[in-house]
């Protein structure tokens, strides 16, 4: 048996060389010019996200979808082949003799020659963008392949690694879109949440007001129609901008329920507003994204009439943030989803302010390169412990999947944190991606994860900014981190 592995080693050995010899020895009209220029532009992943910042500019929302798809696709075979692919297969680079020097790289790659990284990276983003659309994955294909073919043309990789590092990045594709499939089937599925049976029950709406939030997503102009047919006697009130929070306050002192409809911003705030007045709460989803909305199990405005008609309704757990040790400060925040400091509401930041002038997709690109580029660890005491961390996460209850993928969870009545920590050092994007294929309560050199009912945040750095369900502010000195169980009556179908 060995010695047949050996014989089967040699013969594809000799078959790469002479490969790479006719390549070497034949005379491509124009490739000259060319290849090692397309080579060079693809280092570092430059042509592919300028690709996909183009498309993000240019294209429609189809097309943004699939840049998206292909950085993710990107991400994960980049991080395959620098973690396991280089340092499982130590294969020498190829001899130079034959190559015209013209055609060679001023300076040649250091690392391993097997698998090829290059062609890994452009069928990776190739394979994203074509499985989201195939139009645009067609025009990709022939770049992609001149990217991989240029690397045996210049000299840097024998044919076999190309093709395993081309097959590695489709594979990487393939694996992205396995997850968001899965994550977008697992969505909206009611968890486990206990039943509230308090809740009343408003055939007609009487007694329900609705806060439309007239600056969310496309789905809050049609949805306040649905719900006016359905409850026919509920009161609506459409507003938008700074007298969106004390509306909701209004609404909910004079209600039997609050409704809104809004996205996950926009419920937040409601979810404020109906905790303090302590009454139900009926989300209609009308946002762009609807995250809280569907882990709770709600596909639309439908879902919620029904409920309401009916009297269906469960109790949830929220996250809540004090500055100090006092829980009744009255400058508590609270967060139906989840609630961080570090990398996320950086790029949050750069996000919102460049949105209004060049657009939300290419500001999210802008703002993931000025914060890889840029970003420092922040230091901080957390449990009373001084630590350095990229990024601290609490998620109210636990997030499912891994992979650079959405994140969804089972239940919002589990009543814990979901507690992440990505520890500083290094550089923020190979840990943040690092974190992410790790699962949501493993272990590894550059993540932490567990779950707690609090935790203790302090020492927190003047101008630190802080993020929670989409929305930015600026962190105090300290803070507690708490979980509420059961806190919320939602409705929710049965």
């Amino acid at each position: 048996m060995a010695d047949q592995e050996l014989t089967w080693r040699g013969a594809v050995a000799r078959g790469d060389r002479w490969l790479f010899d006719v390549v070497a020895r034949r005379h491509w009209p124009g490739a000259d010019r060319v290849l090692p220029r397309l080579g060079r532009a693809a280092n570092h992943g430059v042509l592919w996200g300028g690709t996909a910042a183009a498309l993000a500019v240019f294209g429609s929302a189809g097309a943004r979808k699939a840049a998206v798809r292909g950085l993710a696709s990107l991400a994960l075979a980049s991080a395959t082949i620098n973690t396991v692919g280089k340092w499982s297969v130590r294969r020498p680079r190829p001899m130079l003799d034959g190559v015209p020097a013209g055609r060679r790289l001023a300076t040649q790659p250091q690392t391993t020659s097997f698998p090829s990284g290059h062609s890994a990276s452009a069928f990776a983003f190739a394979a994203g963008v074509a499985l989201e659309s195939p139009g645009w994955g067609a025009a990709l294909a022939p770049v992609a392949a001149s990217v991989a073919f240029s690397r045996v043309y210049t000299g840097v990789h024998y044919p076999s690694d190309v093709l395993a590092g081309g097959a590695l990045g489709v594979a990487a594709g393939l694996v992205v879109r396995r997850l968001t499939r899965d994550v977008e089937e697992a969505r909206i599925v009611p968890g486990d949440e206990r039943t509230a049976s308090t809740a009343p029950a408003l055939p007609d709406g009487a007694g329900l007001t609705v806060v439309v939030n007239s600056g969310s997503g496309s789905a809050a102009a049609a949805g306040p129609d649905t719900v006016r047919e359905r409850l026919p006697k509920a009161e609506f009130v459409e507003c938008g901008g700074p007298e969106l929070v004390a509306e909701l306050a209004r609404a909910a002192d004079r209600s039997t329920v609050l409704g809104v409809c809004g996205g996950d911003g926009t419920i937040n705030a409601a979810a404020t507003a109906a905790l303090r007045a302590g009454i139900p709460l009926a989300v209609f989803p009308g946002g762009t994204l609807n995250h809280f909305a569907l882990d709770l199990g709600l596909a639309g405005t439908e879902d919620t009439c029904r409920a309401v008609a009916a009297g269906h309704a469960v109790h949830i757990g929220i996250g809540r943030f004090t500055p100090g040790p006092d829980p009744e400060d009255p400058r508590a925040g609270y967060f139906l989803n989840n609630f961080s400091i570090g990398a996320y509401p950086e790029l949050l930041g750069h996000r919102l302010r460049w949105a209004p002038r060049i657009g939300g997709g290419p500001a999210a690109l802008l703002a993931a390169w000025r914060v890889l580029r840029a970003q420092r660890p922040v230091r901080l005491t957390l449990a009373g412990r001084p630590r350095s961390v990229w990024l601290l996460f609490a998620g109210n209850g636990t997030y499912r999947g891994t992979g650079p993928a959405p994140r969804y969870r089972e239940s919002l009545g589990e009543g814990l944190l979901d507690v992440r920590l990505v520890h500083g050092g290094g550089r923020p994007g190979p840990r943040l991606l690092a974190a992410a294929l790790a699962g949501p309560l493993t272990r590894s050199p550059v993540h932490a994860a567990t779950r707690l009912r609090s935790l203790r945040v302090g020492d927190i750095p003047a101008g630190t900014p802080l993020a929670y369900d989409g929305e930015y502010a600026y962190a105090p000195a300290a803070l507690v981190l708490e979980e509420l169980p059961d806190a919320l009556t939602v409705y929710r179908p049965r």
